[in-house]
Parts: C-alpha cells; sequence; structure tokens
C-alpha cells in the first residue's frame, strides 16, 4: 500500500495493491512520508474507497486529527462495554458530531435537552453511563467543558450503533415513540414502571426491536400465526391486549404502521410480562 499524500496527521490518501485510491484513518499514519513510500498497515484503523464512498472521503478531509483521535479514543471505551461495533458510517457521523460539538463548547451554543434527558437515561442506563465516561475523556483530552446537552446525544450515537443501518434521526424517532408507548401503559395500568427492574429492560428492547423492524418496512419472519392464539390472549390477557390495541392505534395514526397479528400477540404478552411481575412485588 503506497502513500500518496496527506490530509492531517491521521488522515492519508493511499494507493491499494488493487491500484485503487483508499482514504485511511490511524494515528501519524502518514507522518514524515514522501509519496511513494510504503504505508504501516498496522497503524490503519479505518480506511475508505474514494470511488466507492466519495461523499465520506470528502467529509474525512475537513475533520481535525484531533477530533479522529478523540473519536477513536470513545470508540474503544464503548464497544467492549456495550458490546456494540460502530461501522464506518456510523464512526464519521460519530467524529462529525463530536467535532461540531467542540465548536459549540468554544461559542458556548447548548442545544436544550433537559426535557429528554430524564427519559433517555432511564431508557437506555448503560448508553448513557457510557456516554458520561465518553464526554469525560474528551475534556481531559481538550480542556473543554462539552455542553450538557451532549450527555443525551452522545447516548443516541451509542444506541445508534446497535443497528448497522440505523440513522440517529431514527433511533431520536423510536425513542420518542417508546416514551410515548411506557406513557400509554403506565396510564392504563395506573402503575410506574420500575426502570431499574429486568422486566422493563426486556420490554424496552422488545420495543425497540419492534420500531426498528418496522421503520425498516420489515415485519416478524417465520409462520404465520394461528389465529386461535390471538384470541386466546384476548380472553386470557384481555387488559394486556386492550393496551397493546391502543399502541397499535398509536402507532398508526403517528407513523401510517399497521401491527400484524403476530407482533400485536407478543407486545401483549411483554406488557402483561411487565406490569403483573411489578404489580406483584408491590
Amino acid at each position: 500500500m503506497r502513500f500518496l499524500k496527506s490530509y492531517n496527521n491521521s488522515v492519508a490518501l493511499v494507493e491499494n495493491e488493487q491500484g485503487k485510491e483508499e482514504i485511511v484513518i490511524g494515528k501519524g499514519i502518514g507522518f514524515g512520508l514522501k509519496k511513494g513510500d510504503q504505508i504501516d498497515q498496522a497503524k490503519i484503523e479505518r480506511r475508505f474507497i474514494t470511488a466507492e464512498d466519495q461523499e465520506s472521503s470528502m467529509q474525512l478531509k475537513d475533520i481535525s486529527a484531533r477530533t479522529l483521535e478523540l473519536t477513536t479514543k470513545v470508540i474503544k471505551l464503548a464497544e467492549p462495554k456495550l458490546n456494540i461495533k460502530f461501522n464506518d458510517f456510523q464512526y464519521l457521523a460519530l467524529a462529525d458530531h463530536i467535532d461540531f460539538a467542540l465548536t459549540r463548547s468554544e461559542d458556548s451554543i447548548d442545544m436544550n435537552a433537559t426535557n429528554t434527558r430524564w427519559e433517555v437515561r432511564n431508557l437506555f442506563p448503560e448508553e448513557y453511563t457510557v456516554a458520561i465516561d465518553a464526554i469525560t475523556v474528551i475534556e481531559k483530552a481538550t480542556a473543554q467543558k462539552l455542553p450538557a446537552s451532549e450527555s443525551i446525544l452522545m447516548t443516541y450515537h451509542f444506541v445508534n450503533a446497535t443497528s448497522d443501518d440505523a440513522k440517529l434521526q431514527e433511533t431520536i424517532q423510536i425513542t420518542q415513540l417508546i416514551t410515548e408507548i411506557i406513557k400509554i401503559v403506565s396510564y392504563e395500568y395506573q402503575l410506574e414502571l420500575d426502570q431499574q427492574s429486568f422486566n422493563y429492560s426486556r420490554f424496552v428492547s422488545h420495543l425497540r426491536t419492534l420500531l426498528v423492524r418496522l421503520l425498516k418496512d420489515k415485519h416478524q419472519e417465520g409462520e404465520k400465526l394461528d389465529p386461535a392464539l390471538l384470541q386466546l390472549m384476548q380472553v386470557k390477557y384481555t387488559r394486556a391486549y386492550e393496551t397493546a390495541k391502543r399502541i397499535a392505534i398509536l402507532l398508526n395514526a403517528k407513523m401510517g404502521w399497521q401491527l400484524e397479528a403476530d407482533e400485536l400477540v407478543y407486545l401483549t404478552l411483554h406488557i402483561f410480562r411487565v406490569t403483573s411481575r411489578q404489580a406483584n412485588t408491590n
């Protein structure tokens, strides 16, 4: 792999073994090299083929070496703790976000996230905790105090990394929908759900999986549900089933989505589990 030119200390343009140009990222990747020199491939952390991803290649040129190094640090912190893997698109999105956050810090600009901070912290507690750790890493490295809203925005990036093709705006939209669904369940049962419980975490996880599928227009795969099972849900878990139907109405009104019978059954079971087990412990 031959060095062609350097954009900054962490980004270089190279030619690979197939003669195609790539932009590679790595700390000090092009330092001291001349055109035609061999690249130390052990330093490469990310690579983009310019002909296949011109938009990303152009974006990389505008992000500072400091920001890219911080992005790598944050990802190395988050991936093992959350058991996630950032793809190249998510890496760039996070790098761009950190770059903008540092600019906002310098200009004393904050995006008010007070209304959503409590919700996000309770919906995604693990991601939120790591987001706080990541912010600490950035602040120590830059001696800058990041805006308060960064705890929420960074959490969204970590949640986003659980899905290969998820976009940040979709993650925010899903979070808002989950919040509304939980409000429906709490209202129907006159019960404040315990955000620290395992059943609550499992319920939120199911909702996120369901909403991501609906957002991608991918319904539950497998054999079609026996209609008798749906009838059983209506009789055995009447309250949970009626609550699930109210949620289905919400999703149809807000997003135009139509829940299929099997999705309604699984939602009913999760509602029954998260409400009945908590009620039994009260």
